[in-house]
Protein backbone atom coordinates (compact mmCIF):
# COMPACT_ATOMS: atom_id res chain seq x y z
CA UNK A 1 0.00 0.00 0.00
CA UNK A 2 1.39 3.21 -0.82
CA UNK A 3 2.38 6.04 2.04
CA UNK A 4 -0.51 6.94 4.36
CA UNK A 5 -0.10 11.02 5.03
CA UNK A 6 -1.27 11.49 8.83
CA UNK A 7 -4.03 13.98 8.28
CA UNK A 8 -6.01 13.99 5.12
CA UNK A 9 -7.91 16.90 4.28
CA UNK A 10 -7.77 16.83 0.33
CA UNK A 11 -4.93 18.79 -0.72
CA UNK A 12 -2.46 15.84 -0.42
CA UNK A 13 -0.55 13.72 -2.86
CA UNK A 14 -0.31 10.23 -3.26
CA UNK A 15 3.10 8.33 -5.11
CA UNK A 16 0.02 5.94 -6.74
CA UNK A 17 -2.83 7.64 -7.89
CA UNK A 18 -4.71 4.14 -8.09
CA UNK A 19 -4.65 3.07 -4.23
CA UNK A 20 -7.01 3.21 -1.81
CA UNK A 21 -5.44 6.11 0.36
CA UNK A 22 -5.81 8.87 -3.10
CA UNK A 23 -9.16 7.27 -3.53
CA UNK A 24 -10.04 8.72 0.07
CA UNK A 25 -8.02 11.65 -0.39
CA UNK A 26 -10.09 12.51 -3.42
CA UNK A 27 -13.18 12.09 -1.42
CA UNK A 28 -12.21 15.20 0.91
CA UNK A 29 -11.17 16.68 -1.74
CA UNK A 30 -14.71 16.46 -3.46
CA UNK A 31 -16.42 17.09 -0.21
CA UNK A 32 -14.49 20.00 1.23
CA UNK A 33 -15.01 22.25 -1.95
CA UNK A 34 -18.53 20.71 -2.37
CA UNK A 35 -17.91 18.78 -5.79
CA UNK A 36 -20.78 16.40 -6.45
CA UNK A 37 -19.14 15.51 -9.46
CA UNK A 38 -16.20 14.89 -7.53
CA UNK A 39 -18.58 12.49 -5.01
CA UNK A 40 -19.96 10.66 -7.47
CA UNK A 41 -16.73 9.84 -9.17
CA UNK A 42 -15.85 8.51 -5.22
CA UNK A 43 -19.25 6.59 -4.45
CA UNK A 44 -19.98 3.35 -6.16
CA UNK A 45 -23.07 3.70 -8.59
CA UNK A 46 -26.43 1.96 -8.18
CA UNK A 47 -28.23 0.72 -4.64
CA UNK A 48 -25.20 -0.60 -2.90
CA UNK A 49 -23.53 2.12 -1.35
CA UNK A 50 -24.65 3.32 2.41
CA UNK A 51 -23.88 6.10 4.85
CA UNK A 52 -25.54 6.22 8.60
CA UNK A 53 -24.50 9.89 10.01
CA UNK A 54 -26.09 12.62 12.24
CA UNK A 55 -26.61 14.65 9.61
CA UNK A 56 -27.52 12.84 6.18
CA UNK A 57 -29.57 9.77 8.79
CA UNK A 58 -29.13 6.46 7.36
CA UNK A 59 -29.30 6.36 3.40
CA UNK A 60 -29.25 3.60 0.98
CA UNK A 61 -27.69 3.86 -2.93
CA UNK A 62 -25.87 6.65 -4.64
CA UNK A 63 -29.48 8.67 -5.30
CA UNK A 64 -30.00 8.82 -2.02
CA UNK A 65 -26.66 9.92 -0.71
CA UNK A 66 -26.40 12.40 -3.68
CA UNK A 67 -29.33 14.02 -2.26
CA UNK A 68 -28.04 14.39 1.20
CA UNK A 69 -24.85 15.70 0.36
CA UNK A 70 -26.37 18.17 -2.58
CA UNK A 71 -28.57 19.22 0.32
CA UNK A 72 -26.01 19.91 2.98
CA UNK A 73 -24.00 21.84 -0.03
CA UNK A 74 -27.10 23.92 -0.46
CA UNK A 75 -27.74 25.02 2.57
CA UNK A 76 -26.09 28.07 4.32
CA UNK A 77 -23.83 26.79 6.83
CA UNK A 78 -20.37 25.52 5.10
CA UNK A 79 -18.45 22.08 6.49
CA UNK A 80 -14.35 21.49 6.31
CA UNK A 81 -13.40 18.57 7.76
CA UNK A 82 -9.74 16.58 8.27
CA UNK A 83 -9.33 13.19 8.75
CA UNK A 84 -7.01 12.05 11.20
CA UNK A 85 -6.39 9.63 13.95
CA UNK A 86 -6.88 6.63 11.91
CA UNK A 87 -6.12 3.57 10.72
CA UNK A 88 -5.93 1.43 7.95
CA UNK A 89 -6.75 -2.40 7.08
CA UNK A 90 -7.41 -3.52 3.70
CA UNK A 91 -6.27 -5.94 0.79
CA UNK A 92 -6.87 -5.81 -3.00
CA UNK A 93 -9.94 -6.00 -2.88
CA UNK A 94 -11.38 -3.95 0.37
CA UNK A 95 -9.78 -1.09 2.72
CA UNK A 96 -11.35 0.21 5.78
CA UNK A 97 -10.30 3.34 7.33
CA UNK A 98 -11.59 4.06 10.64
CA UNK A 99 -10.60 7.34 12.80
CA UNK A 100 -11.63 11.07 13.05
CA UNK A 101 -12.63 14.01 11.53
CA UNK A 102 -12.29 17.21 12.98
CA UNK A 103 -12.38 20.74 11.27
CA UNK A 104 -15.30 23.67 11.33
CA UNK A 105 -19.29 24.27 10.90
CA UNK A 106 -19.34 27.77 9.61
CA UNK A 107 -22.91 29.18 9.69
CA UNK A 108 -24.88 32.25 9.94
CA UNK A 109 -24.85 31.90 14.07
CA UNK A 110 -21.53 30.97 14.08
CA UNK A 111 -18.46 28.40 14.17
CA UNK A 112 -18.73 25.02 15.55
CA UNK A 113 -15.59 22.72 16.42
CA UNK A 114 -16.40 19.45 15.24
CA UNK A 115 -15.14 16.08 16.42
CA UNK A 116 -16.42 12.91 14.54
CA UNK A 117 -16.00 9.29 14.73
CA UNK A 118 -15.70 8.23 10.96
CA UNK A 119 -15.23 5.06 9.03
CA UNK A 120 -14.81 5.18 5.52
CA UNK A 121 -14.99 1.82 3.32
CA UNK A 122 -13.86 1.24 0.13
CA UNK A 123 -13.88 -1.55 -2.09
CA UNK A 124 -12.23 -1.77 -5.78
CA UNK A 125 -14.64 -2.39 -8.73
CA UNK A 126 -13.27 -2.45 -12.15
CA UNK A 127 -10.06 -1.53 -10.97
CA UNK A 128 -10.84 1.51 -9.38
CA UNK A 129 -11.44 1.94 -5.73
CA UNK A 130 -14.63 3.03 -5.08
CA UNK A 131 -16.77 4.25 -1.73
CA UNK A 132 -19.15 1.63 -0.41
CA UNK A 133 -20.03 2.91 3.11
CA UNK A 134 -19.58 5.93 5.51
CA UNK A 135 -20.46 6.21 9.49
CA UNK A 136 -20.22 9.09 10.98
CA UNK A 137 -20.64 9.73 14.79
CA UNK A 138 -21.00 12.62 17.36
CA UNK A 139 -20.24 11.52 20.53
CA UNK A 140 -21.08 14.90 22.37
CA UNK A 141 -24.79 15.53 22.69
CA UNK A 142 -24.26 19.31 23.10
CA UNK A 143 -21.91 19.50 19.82
CA UNK A 144 -24.72 17.38 18.33
CA UNK A 145 -27.32 19.29 19.34
CA UNK A 146 -25.27 22.87 18.14
CA UNK A 147 -24.26 20.92 14.65
CA UNK A 148 -27.56 19.81 13.62
CA UNK A 149 -29.38 23.38 14.78
CA UNK A 150 -26.04 25.17 12.06
CA UNK A 151 -27.19 22.79 9.33
CA UNK A 152 -31.22 22.30 9.87
CA UNK A 153 -32.57 25.30 11.95
CA UNK A 154 -33.30 22.66 14.92
CA UNK A 155 -31.63 19.66 16.63
CA UNK A 156 -33.37 15.93 14.96
CA UNK A 157 -35.18 13.81 17.76
CA UNK A 158 -33.48 10.61 18.14
CA UNK A 159 -30.61 11.15 16.11
CA UNK A 160 -27.67 9.73 17.68
CA UNK A 161 -25.60 7.32 15.74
Amino acid sequence: MTAVPAEISGSETVGDPASPVAALIAFYRAFNTADLDGLARNWLDGDEPSTSNSIGGLRRGWSAIREGYARLFAGAARVQVTFHDFTVRGDDHACLFVGREKGTCESPAGTLALRIRTTRWFVRRGGVWRQLHHHGSIEEPALLAAYQTAIFGAPIENSRS
